[in-house]
């Protein structure tokens, strides 16, 4: 359990019996009902088990005793502590999430959420490496056939040829590969399943640790999961962001993670004149809005090879 967890359970049991229970109540709200992932969740309930305990410092004892003075002053706390501006406007949502459950569940008079207003996220434009970068950080585990390196290779495969999240690999099992048509079926946020393509270099990779890499690191915790750890069970998000990170700076390649992958598969979809839409469903994104951000990448690089190239630029 991380330091942040310790503390956001220390906090929490430190709660009036009042506010603990609507705590608790709004965390099974969001797994059971909203149908959250456990990620979700967690971030969710340590911002509002932190407006909680602020509403108790200033003299309140259950739900009812929130008010929008309250979620003013602990927004400004926050920023106070240096909060950025991101996480203000994240904490402002689970606020706002917060009191609309509360008023429906008869816990609030009203929304007091619902006039709160927050900062505006900046959103900074992805990192994204090069084509010849990726390919490069794709191929470092080389041709090997180690089971780890073939799992890593896969691994790296993956992300990049098909743009999934981390939790999206980590969860994939044998059956969602499809070799025929060369499709992964992947689970995303809320549940919501989508099948996502992949190249020749990938199915590979695929082959590879289906035939020698996985079955030498099988046991029986292994299950279904089709990607495994060094132990055999299924392999956990943690180590997908430390081989990514690791392998990219022994390439001495720009500091990345499986989101920068992500990124990088993206831009170079919409550089190679892929259609927007058709990027959206393959991200798993619910908005259109969400995937715009990789046109202004373009854009950026597009203005960036113009500089260099045009002579009257």
């Amino acid at each position: 359990m991380s330091r942040d967890s310790r503390d956001t359970r220390a906090t929490h049991e430190a709660l009036p019996p009042a506010m603990r229970d609507a705590a608790d109540e709004f965390g099974r709200h969001l797994a059971t009902v909203r149908n959250r992932s456990a990620h979700t969740v967690r971030a969710y309930l340590a911002d509002v088990v932190s407006l909680l305990d602020h509403a108790v410092r200033m003299g309140g004892d259950e739900p009812g005793d929130l008010d929008l003075a309250v979620l003013r002053s602990w927004l400004a706390r926050l920023r106070t502590l240096g909060a950025a501006r991101s996480s203000l406007a994240r904490r402002a949502a689970s606020a706002r999430t917060f009191s609309a459950w509360a008023h429906r569940a008869g816990l609030l008079d009203a929304d007091i959420g619902a006039a709160l207003a927050s900062p505006k996220a900046r959103r900074d434009l992805p990192t994204v490496l090069r084509a010849d970068q990726a390919t490069e950080l794709v191929t470092a585990p080389g041709e090997q056939t180690e089971p780890v390196l073939l799992r890593d290779r896969v691994v790296l495969e993956l992300l990049y040829a098909t743009g999934v999240r981390v939790s999206e690999l980590c969860g994939l099992d044998v059956g969602d590969v499809d070799h025929g048509r060369r499709v992964i079926r992947v689970t995303g946020k809320g549940d919501k399943e989508r099948a996502v393509p992949y190249g020749t270099p990938a199915q590979r990779a695929v082959d590879d640790w289906l035939r020698t890499g996985r079955p030498a690191l099988t046991t029986p915790a292994s299950g279904s999961a089709l990607l495994l750890g060094a132990r055999g069970g299924r392999l956990q998000p943690t180590i997908v962001r430390r081989l990514v990170s690791g392998y990219a700076r022994t390439a001495g390649l720009p500091r990345t993670s499986p989101h920068g992958l992500r990124h990088s598969a993206a831009t170079h979809l919409l550089e190679g004149g892929a259609d927007l839409r058709a990027v959206q469903e393959l991200l798993g994104h619910a908005s259109l809005a969400s995937t715009q951000i990789y046109t202004h990448v373009s854009m950026d690089r597009l203005r960036a090879a113009y500089r260099q190239a045009h002579p009257r630029a």
